[in-house]
C-alpha cells in the first residue's frame, strides 16, 4: 500500500479538524487559513487522480483494518479522485470571490464560524465523494444538511431565515426518506459496505417477487435525495435559498451541495444496485421524464423571474433536470453525461453567483432586471464573465454547456429507444431556445446604455429620459425584497483571479470534452 492510499482519508480528517481550529482563531486568519488548507487539499486528491490514472486500478482504505462486512471502507478509483479535485477547486474559487461580501452580511466576530461551518461542510463533501459504505454516506449526509442550513442563515434578514427553515425542513423530509431506503437495504441485504451489497442485490433480483421490495427501497431512497437535489417537483425552495444567500453560499450550495447529494445517488445505482439490475426496475424512466419536466419548467420559471438571482437560481432547477436525464436515460453513456454535465454545471453556476453581485454594486445595490441597464457598462469585468457564463448555459461551441448537450444527444442515441431518441433532443433543443431566452435578454439589459433611451424633446430641444411605465416607484424597494448593499470596489484580484480560472475550466471543458469523458469512462470501469 503506497502513502498515497492515505490521501482519502486525509482529506476528511484535516477538514474536521480545521473547521474545529477556525472556532478560536479570528476572521481574518480562519479566511487565510481555510485557503492555505483546501490548496493542500487540492494536492492531496490531485495526487490520488494522478496515481489511479498511472495504475489504472482503484484502491480501497480499510479503517481500523477490520475487514467487511463490519469495518468502514474508503474506496478511490478516477472518476472519485476528479469529483474531489473540481469540488475543491470550485469551492477555493468560491471562497476567495465571494469573500468581501461576507463583511457586508456576517458581523466580524461570527466570520471565523463561517469558515468553521465551510470545513465541516468541505469534510461532508469529501466523505461523500470517497465512501464505500452507505450508512457513512447517510452520517456525512446530515452534516452537509446542517452545514449548509448555517451557511444561509448567517445573511441574517427576514427572507434569508425563511429560506433557510424552509430548507431545513424540507432538507430533513428528505434525510428521513433517505434513511428509511437505507434500513430497508440493509434489511434486505444484511449488508451496509456498497460492493457487499451490491453482490447480495445481485442474488436477490434473480427472483421477480423480490423486485417490488427492491424497488419499494429504492425508491423512497430516491425521493429523499431528490427534494434535497432540487428535481422536479421538489424544486420550488431554490429561489429563495439561493437567491437570499450571501455570493459564497450561493455558489457553494448551488454547484458542490446539490451535485453532492446526487453523486451519493449515482454510486448507490451503480455500485450498489448495478445497471444490470436497474434495467428491470421502472425507476430510469421515471428519472427521465421527471428530469425532462424539471429541465422545461425550470426554464419557464427562470424566463418569468424579475430578479436575477432568482433567475439564475431557476436555472440551476433546469441544469438538475439535465443530471436526472442522463441518469434516467442510463448506460455508460449516460451516466457519463451525467457526470461531465455535474462538473460543468458546478463551474458556471459558481461564475455566476459569484458575479451577480458585482453587477448588483453598480446598479443601485439592486438585483432586479429594471435596474441593471447598463451595468456590465460599469463593470466590465463582470459583464465579460456573465457573457461566458450564460453563453455556457445555453449550449455554444467551446464551453462547457455544448459539450454536456452533446454528450445527452449521443447517450439518447445510445440507448437504441427512439422514443428517448425524439424525446430527449427535443427537449435539449427546446431548452436551448428558452435558454436562449433569459440569458440573452439579460445580457442585452446590462449591456444597454441607459444614454441611448433618451430621445430629443420637440419643443425645447433638451435631452429627456424616456420613462417606463412605474419609474416613478422605481426607488421604493419591493416588498418582497430585503437586500442589503453592497458598496467599494466592484472588481479586484479577490474577484478576477478566481473567475480566471473557472473560466479556463469552462473553456478546457468545452475544447477537450474528451479528456474529461476518457477520464469519466476510465472511472466507471473501476468503479
Amino acid at each position: 500500500m503506497g502513502f498515497v492510499w492515505n490521501f482519502p482519508l486525509f482529506t476528511i480528517v484535516l477538514s474536521l479538524f480545521s473547521g474545529v481550529l477556525c472556532t478560536v482563531l479570528s476572521g481574518k486568519k480562519a479566511k487565510i487559513y481555510t485557503m492555505i488548507y483546501e490548496v493542500i487539499l487540492i494536492m492531496m486528491t490531485g495526487a490520488v487522480l494522478s496515481y489511479t490514472m498511472r495504475t489504472g486500478q482503484s484502491f480501497t482504505y480499510v479503517m481500523g483494518e477490520f475487514p467487511a462486512p463490519w469495518g468502514n471502507e474508503i474506496r478511490a478509483g478516477i472518476l472519485e479522485a476528479l469529483m474531489a479535485v473540481s469540488f475543491l477547486v470550485i469551492m477555493l474559487c468560491s471562497v476567495i470571490a465571494g469573500g468581501r461580501y461576507l463583511k457586508k452580511d456576517l458581523d466580524e466576530s461570527r466570520i471565523n464560524l463561517y469558515f468553521t461551518l465551510i470545513n465541516l461542510m468541505t469534510a461532508a463533501l469529501m466523505s461523500i465523494i470517497w465512501t464505500n459504505d452507505i450508512f457513512t454516506g447517510y452520517v456525512f449526509l446530515e452534516i452537509l444538511t446542517l452545514t449548509s442550513c448555517g451557511i444561509l442563515l448567517v445573511r441574517e434578514i427576514g427572507r434569508t431565515t425563511l429560506a433557510a427553515m424552509r430548507y431545513m425542513i424540507l432538507n430533513l423530509l428528505g434525510s428521513g426518506l433517505f434513511l428509511l431506503g437505507v434500513v430497508l437495504l440493509y434489511d434486505i441485504t444484511g449488508h451496509l459496505l456498497m460492493v457487499n451489497m451490491h453482490q447480495s442485490i445481485v442474488e436477490i433480483a434473480k427472483e421477480p417477487a423480490h423486485l417490488p421490495v427492491l424497488s419499494i427501497a429504492l425508491g423512497i431512497l430516491t425521493i429523499g435525495l431528490a427534494i434535497k437535489s432540487g428535481l422536479f417537483p421538489f424544486h420550488f425552495w431554490m429561489p429563495d435559498t439561493y437567491g437570499r444567500a450571501t455570493p459564497t453560499s450561493a455558489a457553494i450550495l448551488s454547484s458542490l451541495v446539490s451535485k453532492a447529494y446526487i453523486l451519493l445517488l449515482f454510486k448507490i445505482y451503480y455500485r450498489v444496485v448495478g445497471m444490470e439490475v436497474l434495467k428491470v426496475l421502472p425507476l430510469n424512466r421515471i428519472l427521465l421524464i421527471l428530469g425532462m419536466c424539471g429541465i422545461i419548467f425550470g426554464s419557464f420559471s427562470a424566463i418569468r423571474a424579475r430578479n436575477i438571482n432568482r433567475m439564475t437560481a431557476f436555472s440551476s432547477a433546469a441544469q438538475i433536470g439535465y443530471i436526472y436525464m442522463g441518469l434516467g436515460i442510463g448506460g455508460i453513456a449516460g451516466y457519463t453525461a451525467a457526470m461531465f454535465h455535474i462538473l460543468a454545471h458546478a463551474l458556471t453556476k459558481s461564475q455566476l453567483f459569484l458575479t451577480t453581485p458585482r453587477l448588483a454594486e453598480v446598479s443601485g445595490d439592486r438585483l432586479e432586471f429594471k435596474y441593471m441597464q447598463g451595468s456590465a457598462l460599469k463593470c466590465r469585468a463582470a459583464g465579460r464573465t456573465f457573457i461566458i457564463s450564460s453563453l455556457s448555459m445555453i449550449g455554444i461551441p467551446i464551453l462547457a454547456g455544448f459539450s454536456s448537450k452533446l454528450l445527452f444527444g449521443v447517450a439518447a442515441v445510445d440507448s437504441g429507444s427512439w422514443r428517448t431518441v425524439i424525446a430527449v433532443m427535443v427537449v435539449l433543443a427546446v431548452s436551448s431556445l428558452l435558454n436562449a431566452m433569459y440569458f440573452i435578454r439579460t445580457m442585452v439589459r446590462i449591456y444597454t446604455d441607459p444614454e441611448r433611451e433618451k430621445t430629443p424633446d420637440d419643443t425645447d430641444g433638451e435631452v429627456v429620459t424616456a420613462k417606463e411605465p412605474g419609474a416613478e416607484q422605481a426607488q421604493e424597494p419591493d416588498a418582497d425584497d430585503e437586500e442589503r448593499p453592497y458598496e467599494g470596489q466592484t472588481t479586484g484580484l479577490d474577484y478576477h483571479l478566481p473567475m480566471i480560472v473557472l473560466t479556463a475550466g469552462n473553456v478546457f471543458l468545452g475544447l477537450f470534452s474528451w479528456v474529461i469523458v476518457d477520464l469519466i469512462q476510465r472511472g466507471l470501469a473501476m468503479f
